[in-house]
């Protein structure tokens, strides 16, 4: 096993490079160190071989890894962050990697930051855990005979960004891509944003070029599973069954008094040429929200208060309590109980859309605002890698599809929510495209907060990877599900 891993680390001229580079030297394992140099590097290390790239992780660079590693393992360093390995870190990793033919391994690793060892855990790779921002940490070690041959397989693509990820697909496909559950590295950390700040960076239109390849690779990836979809869709009939009302809008609620009164506000406002009503779900609040439903309810009609007899409800739960209800509309709007919609049209638009597109379900576009509803970056998401033709596949890649969501009661009633309080609506949202076509609105016609109390604000690594965990697994049953249909 001596000088079986030939180990590439992207290189910018920083000093952090400089000290993993002494930390590395010291390991028998590593047969060879080479540098991918980006830019013009300020201070050349001598004794190892410098490759200039012109994207870090472009097709090319990913070409040239596989060409110059000619040892049993391949070690990716996928930033220039500092890295210290732990005590026998690679003599771990690769015993892994030969005992179970993995074709890529990647530990759990420490932060380091502001003078702490704070650990991050990774989750388990699954079947769907094909989005492009899976965090694997800094290290991958992939097994070069996976590498090249994955590589040699397929056709050569010519991507500036999404290399990388393209290359783990790639393996994903025909050896098994295994996390060790084992704090094998620490990493100095630079990007100390929140975890609320980061869900957006797949929206931000300076990374839509990168977004677009992404796409690309995911839809590859997709169609070489057996899980790609055609852009054929089952018709809605939009005639199903008898409703009081055209559309509800659907609040589950828990100790939101802070807000509930805007929300509800902002749905009494609505001016539409149909009938509609409210429907609140209170999930048993104890800080003064039931009574001023009550109060709401007793003065108008149109805000229909439910409290339900289970105490075992998350979101999901409390949505099928509303789109069950006999007094449910034709279709139910999403409304959080802590956003407002923008204008007194948003129902009346997300209802045309439905009768516009013969759609199963509908999702407009919003505006992040801070807690008195002023924008705040990154402003409008809008979602517009959602298309036509290919949003159902794109939608595998991404953790979210946008808000408001909307639904046509007699399909969302035979598929119903998960009992969960986070995923719930992705959940159902893939259900959904994989028969019918969602209509997009890509004006903004929702308010979102972004404050303290957001579920998926600033969330522990623990929180953080139970949420990911739980929609790569939807994923996982969504792509069966694709696989079983396509052959059929």
């Amino acid at each position: 096993m001596q000088h079986s891993i030939t180990v590439f680390i992207p290189f910018f001229g920083n000093d952090s490079t400089f000290k993993t580079i002494a930390n590395l030297r010291k390991n028998s394992l590593i047969k060879e160190i080479i540098l991918l140099a980006v830019g013009k590097p300020a201070k050349p290390i001598d004794g190892f071989q410098t490759f200039k790239v012109e994207y870090l992780w472009g097709s090319k660079t990913i070409e040239l890894v596989k060409e110059r590693s000619t040892s049993l393992f391949t070690m990716i360093l996928t930033q220039d962050n500092l890295i210290e390995l732990s005590q026998f870190a690679l003599e771990r990793l690769t015993k892994v990697a030969e005992d179970t033919g993995a074709g890529l391994v990647y530990p759990d690793y420490y932060d380091y930051k502001n003078d702490m060892l704070i650990p991050h855990p990774n989750i388990d790779y699954q079947l769907g855990s094909i989005r492009n921002d899976f965090d694997m940490g800094y290290i991958y070690l992939i097994n070069t005979y996976a590498m090249k041959k994955s590589l040699e397989e397929h056709i050569k693509d010519d991507y500036k960004f999404a290399g990388l990820y393209d290359l783990r697909l790639k393996i994903s496909q025909n050896f098994p891509i295994i996390r060790v559950p084992e704090f094998l590295y620490t990493a100095t950390v630079d990007d100390a944003r929140k975890f609320g700040e980061k869900i957006f960076d797949y929206v931000n239109p300076k990374n839509r070029a990168v977004q677009i390849e992404m796409e690309t690779v995911c839809t590859n990836h997709l169609k070489s599973i057996g899980a790609y979809l055609e852009p054929k869709f089952e018709t809605v009939n939009l005639d199903e069954g008898n409703f009081e009302v055209e559309a509800s809008v659907v609040i589950p609620v828990k100790n939101r008094i802070k807000t509930i009164r805007e929300a509800v506000d902002s749905a009494m406002k609505q001016k539409t040429s149909f009938k509609f009503n409210i429907i609140v779900v209170d999930n048993y609040s104890n800080d003064g929200t039931t009574d001023f439903l009550k109060s709401v309810a007793k003065k108008d009609g149109r805000l229909i208060l439910i409290v339900p007899e289970r105490k075992d409800l998350g979101i999901g739960g409390c949505w099928n309590e509303a789109i069950n209800h006999p007094q449910c509309g034709k279709f139910v709007i999403q409304l959080d109980s802590d956003d407002v919609y923008k204008d007194e049209t948003t129902i009346q638009t997300i209802v045309n859309k439905f009768y516009e597109e013969k759609c199963a379900m509908v999702i407009g576009s919003y505006i992040i605002t801070n807690f008195e509803l002023k924008e705040i970056p990154p402003g409008i998401i809008d979602h517009q890698e959602w298309t036509p033709d290919n949003g159902r596949n794109n939608a595998l890649r991404i953790n979210g599809l946008g808000a408001p969501r909307a639904f046509y009661t007699p399909i969302l009633r035979k598929i119903n929510f998960p009992n969960v309080s986070y995923g719930e609506d992705y959940a159902v949202a893939l259900s959904i495209s994989r028969d019918y076509q969602i209509g997009r609105i890509y004006e903004p016609i929702y308010l979102c907060r972004r404050w303290e109390e957001n579920s998926d604000a600033s969330p522990d690594i623990n929180k953080q990877n139970q949420f990911n965990f739980y929609k790569d697994r939807l994923r996982s049953f969504e792509i069966i599900a694709r696989q079983r249909k396509n052959k059929l």
